[in-house]
């Protein structure tokens, strides 16, 4: 079981953490947000119709879901695309990490979604995502073999998740692991927002030899809903010039090895 990072909220703080959750998942059921938040159903009902009157989602019997989220499949849209220059420019400096004939899990998200747009023209490339976005963007590319996992749909990220997700990567041996991440710290590690994927981040990092965390400075010293697990599960850390010198120095003293993108 993942760790969670939910110590006491105050309200507003909980239906940021659900808005967060909802992003991830695209809906989510009271009795289960109650049993995450270690709160009744009843304050989880009046958080969803708080939440309703500020035209944040739409309450349905049991649950919620996500505004226009049927709009944003259609269209293969991810919900995540802010700070697109930092990500981009992430993007460009890890392909210098790829090379023709190498085997890579590309992870789902929107920076891993950038990578994906560089990769056209690359031959002899194996990839093995769990994103359909991805797969919908490489999948007529005549130099990349790519492979899409089977799993749970999640909308909001177009991705694939769960533990039909995770076993897919069993017996694999993959070169390098593109991982994205809501936030990472060294105190929290790793963070999510949705439980179901933290199966699958594992499955990707025992299935590489060198996993690259790719996150734009904003996500530095962020921490999300539930923790993966420490930094030394990853190899590299790439980022933007952003970061601070102060995150730049808790790496170091850590042993944490940085690129940057400039």
């Amino acid at each position: 079981m993942p760790a969670i990072t939910t110590t006491y909220m105050l309200p507003n703080q909980r239906r940021d953490k659900i808005l967060e959750l909802l992003k991830e998942d695209g809906s989510a059921k009271v009795i289960n947000l109650a049993k995450v938040f270690k709160v009744t159903e009843v304050t989880i009902r009046q958080d969803l119709e708080k939440m309703e009157k500020d035209g944040l989602l739409f309450r349905e019997h049991g649950g919620a879901h996500l505004k226009n989220i049927e709009d944003q499949v259609r269209s293969l849209s991810l919900s995540h695309q802010d700070n697109l220059d930092k990500k981009e420019r992430i993007a460009t400096k890890c392909l210098e990490y790829i090379e023709s004939g190498d085997s890579i899990i590309l992870d789902s998200g929107s920076t891993t979604t950038e990578i994906a747009k560089k990769l056209k023209g690359f031959k002899n490339l194996r990839v093995i995502t769990n994103a359909l976005n991805i797969a919908m963007m490489l999948g007529a590319e005549p130099g990349i073999d790519l492979i899409v996992t089977g799993g749970e749909f999640k909308p909001p990220t177009l991705s694939l998740t769960g533990q039909k997700a995770a076993d897919f990567f069993q017996g694999l041996n993959v070169q390098k692991l593109f991982l994205a991440t809501a936030g990472l710290s060294l105190k929290a590690g790793l963070t999510y927002p949705s439980i179901s994927d933290i199966v699958v981040k594992k499955a990707m990092i025992e299935a590489a030899e060198t996993t690259f965390l790719v996150a734009d400075s904003t996500k530095i010293g962020k921490t999300s809903f539930a923790s993966l697990g420490a930094l030394s599960l990853i190899n590299y850390v790439i980022t933007d010039s952003g970061i601070s010198e102060r995150n730049k120095e808790l790496f170091e003293d850590n042993e944490i090895e940085l690129i940057l993108a400039k």
